[in-house]
Parts: structure tokens; C-alpha cells; sequence
């Protein structure tokens, strides 16, 4: 579904990890919605397929400090203030083994997963301070409530961070009128999966899920408008909205 076609006219929305999957579906949405949006490209070759729909796309590794930095400053350069921050960039890079993670993997996923989140937001901080009523959505994960499956432990840690982490921020930035939230997906068909799921763990995952079939885009993305938008909840901080067909019901 879309929102109403004016429902962010004139605002800015930034969204990190916006060249594929949920991220992609979400700047098409606030795009219809009347935003300025400015997005972030990951992946090399996500550019061009967001490039049709944001105002401005910004390349970034974010397991590269200063890409994240130089992302912050070139957002900045751009507008000076900001309405919406969406923070969806992430993933789970690899499955590995307990046993078997090295440092190496374990920094990659913790820059790219928590250290970033921390890092973007901490600059664009103050662009949403001059907005009237400003918003930050963060992407965590049901893996963050469960656990996830093997191979997943710090890919799951990191999201329960950012949990946290907007749990925290929604406290402290409320007496600045900015509410931070948080989307949490459930196992939506996107290429995170075909990347590191395998078609029978889909399978029988859809057979669990209450209604009987796995998310997609879509599905997620109407959440990140609704916890944008003041109109829509402008009394809801700090919550963590589960978007999972009954997957988990907690």
C-alpha cells in the first residue's frame, strides 16, 4: 500500500542501504509521498536502480570509517535540515560458526551493523534538531529477539544494539521533538535471503509463520512511513514494530 501522495511534501528523508530490498521499497514509497529523499548506495551497481527514484544518491562502504564520515558530510552539504532519518543499511555479510568467526569478520560486522548506525546518526543529529518534528527509524531484526539460526550470533547481536540503542535515543532526543522508532522485519524475500538462506530453510520457515507465506518489501516498508509521519504517530517513541505474518508474537 502507499500513503497519501502529500504526506511528506517538503520534507527530507534520508535512507541508508536504499539501493535493493526493503530500503529500495521504502524510498519508493516516501518518494510518492511528496519527500525529498536522499539515499544511500552500498553495493556496487545499486546506484543506478535508485537513481530514478531519489532526489540525490550517495555511494558509501560502511565498513570503511571515513565512506561513513564522508556520507554524513556530503548529506549535510546537501541539506541542513533533515526530517526523516531512515537507518537500514546492514546485513549479515556471511554465516559463521561460533567456533570458527575470526576478528576479522567479527569488526566487519560490527562497523557495518552498529558502529555506523551510531556514527550517521550522531552527524545528522543536528540537521533533525532544526527540523519542527523530526523522525529516526532504525532497521533491526527478528533475530534480535531470537537469536536467529546458526551462523547468525553477531548478526543478531548487533541488531539487538540497535534495539537498544533506539530505545535510548527516543529518551534522550524526545525534549528535541525527535521520536525514534524501530522496524523489525521477520524473514521477508529479498536477496539478503538468497544470499544466505537456503530455499529449503525458506521453505520450511513459511510453514511456520501463521500466515503461511514470508514477507516482502511491501509489507515493510508502509511501517517506516507510519512511524515518520507526526500526522500518524506523533505519540509513539521508542517502540519496535514486528513485521513477521505471526512468526514471532511476543
Amino acid at each position: 500500500m502507499d500513503f497519501n501522495s502529500g504526506l511528506f511534501d517538503g520534507k527530507t528523508v534520508v535512507i541508508t542501504g536504499a539501493g535493493r530490498g526493503i530500503g529500495l521499497e521504502v524510498a519508493r514509497q516516501f518518494k510518492a509521498c511528496g519527500a525529498y529523499v536522499i539515499a544511500h548506495s552500498g553495493r556496487i551497481g545499486t546506484a543506478s536502480t535508485i537513481a530514478h527514484i531519489a532526489d540525490d544518491v550517495i555511494e558509501a562502504d560502511f565498513m570503511n570509517a571515513d565512506e561513513v564520515i564522508g556520507f554524513v558530510d556530503k548529506t549535510m552539504s546537501q541539506r541542513s535540515i533533515i526530517d526523516v532519518l531512515i537507518n537500514n543499511a546492514g546485513t549479515m555479510v556471511g554465516r559463521f560458526p561460533a567456533d570458527e568467526i575470526t576478528d576479522e569478520d567479527y569488526h566487519s560486522l560490527i562497523g557495518l551493523n552498529q558502529t555506523s548506525v551510531m556514527q550517521i546518526t550522531r552527524g545528522l543529529i543536528p540537521a533533525l534538531k532544526k527540523s519542527a518534528s523530526s523522525a529516526i527509524v532504525n532497521t533491526v531484526s527478528i533475530s534480535a529477539k531470537t537469536g536467529g539460526s546458526p551462523g547468525s550470533s553477531i548478526y543478531s547481536a548487533t541488531k539487538a544494539f540497535v534495539s537498544t540503542y533506539t530505545k535510548a535515543l527516543a529518551r534522550e532526543l524526545a525534549p528535541d521533538n525527535i521520536r525514534v522508532n524501530a522496524v523489525s522485519p521477520g524473514t521477508i524475500e529479498t536477496d539478503f535471503h538468497e544470499r544466505y538462506s537456503s530455499r529449503e530453510k525458506l521453505e520450511a520457515t513459511k510453514k511456520q509463520v501463521p500466515l503461511k507465506r514470508l514477507g516482502t518489501p511491501r509489507d515493510c516498508a508502509p511501517s517506516y512511513l507510519f512511524l515518520s509521519s507526526a500526522e500518524l504517530s506523533g505519540y509513539i517513541t521508542g517502540q519496535v514494530l514486528e513485521i513477521n505474518g505471526g512468526q514471532l508474537i511476543a
